[in-house]
């Protein structure tokens, strides 16, 4: 049956469901580094910041290799020919091979400064290889060190707690069919200017014979606040009128199976109240994941002077008398009800 069903073009996690082939132009991936460097798994990022300390270590302990040997420093036997009275000042102290240079570059870039090699007065060269070499180690920690934080306080890790229910429902409301689902948040730190919007997707073709195989048709809802905004201080349900300019106006229990092509998307998004950033939530109903006939059971009650939510039964539904015919026929019809 999951190989049978229609492809979801939205997870239940809120993954979208589609692979990006035969890109040419990579390069435009390369024209901002930094987002395709948070954009990366863990396991590359991790591997781009060891590579990029070790290779700029390991490049200027070479240049301060080289600086030694270009003034003798290396060259421990013809110190006292070159310099009988032992006044011979090196431009590094202390560095006789690559060794110790690669260990000085590490200690000028972190700034650990253990004491035994240091730069002297002798070399104007490398004071000047000092500067540079301070200046692109912080440069260094600076990309890298954002990257990281952006990657952990990524806007998605807070879209996790922000909950749909398992199915969606069609019953009567107000005596109108209406499409509705049930929306929450785990957590006490709220989301700013939270709105919810839906989307119906399906392959569709056009008078002149256009097939497009996803459609994105907006969907017009209400909530209990009104508009698209919603105060999501507690869970709410989310309904959306199904009447003649609703995408589900056709719509029947006889359509509701696993080979029909219909899929909803829910977004909700907002602003994390303790971090400022933005974060979205997106869920999907297939077909056979809508309920024909069921309403979403209370889970607010009141206790001990305060509002008490039992998501236990968030996605708990019951049965309600519900006409079995499409929205188009219960207006055309009232004798239905």
């Amino acid at each position: 049956r999951a190989r049978e069903r229609r492809a979801r073009f939205v997870g239940k996690n809120g993954a979208c469901n589609v692979a990006h082939k035969n890109i040419r132009e990579q390069g435009r991936f390369l024209q901002d580094v930094f987002t395709t460097l948070v954009d990366l798994k863990w396991p590359h990022t991790l591997l781009i910041f060891t590579m990029s300390f070790l290779c700029s270590w390991l490049l200027f302990g070479m240049v301060w290799w080289l600086i030694a040997f270009a003034h003798g420093d290396l060259d421990q036997g013809a110190r006292p020919q070159r310099d009988p009275e032992g006044g011979f000042e090196p431009c590094v102290t202390s560095i006789r091979s690559f060794t110790s240079a690669f260990l000085f570059s590490i200690e000028v870039q972190v700034t650990i400064g253990f004491g035994g090699r240091m730069v002297t007065e002798e070399c104007a060269a490398a004071i000047l290889v000092l500067i540079v070499q301070n200046i692109v180690g912080l440069v260094i920690n600076a990309i890298m060190l954002g990257c990281i934080f952006m990657k952990t306080s990524q806007a998605h890790r807070r879209a996790e707690t922000l909950i749909f229910s398992k199915h969606a429902v069609i019953a009567l409301r107000e005596g109108k069919l209406c499409f509705m689902l049930r929306v929450g948040d785990l957590r006490k730190s709220m989301i700013i200017s939270a709105t919810i919007r839906m989307q119906v997707v399906k392959k569709t073709a056009s008078l002149e014979g256009e097939v497009v195989p996803l459609n994105q048709i907006d969907i017009q809802m209400e909530n209990p606040v009104g508009g698209n905004s919603i105060f999501l201080v507690s869970p709410l349900i989310i309904y959306h009128v199904i009447d003649k300019n609703s995408p589900l106006y056709d719509i029947s229990p006889v359509n509701l199976h696993h080979h029909e092509d219909l899929e909803i998307i829910v977004i909700l998004e907002g602003v994390v109240e303790t971090t400022g950033i933005t974060t979205q939530a997106r869920t999907s109903y297939l077909a056979d994941e809508i309920l024909w006939g069921q309403r979403f059971v209370p889970i607010v009650a009141e206790e001990d002077g305060r509002y008490s939510v039992d998501y236990s039964k968030f996605g708990n539904t019951v049965k309600v008398p519900t006409p079995s015919c499409t929205a188009r026929q219960l207006e055309e019809d009232k004798s239905i009800m």
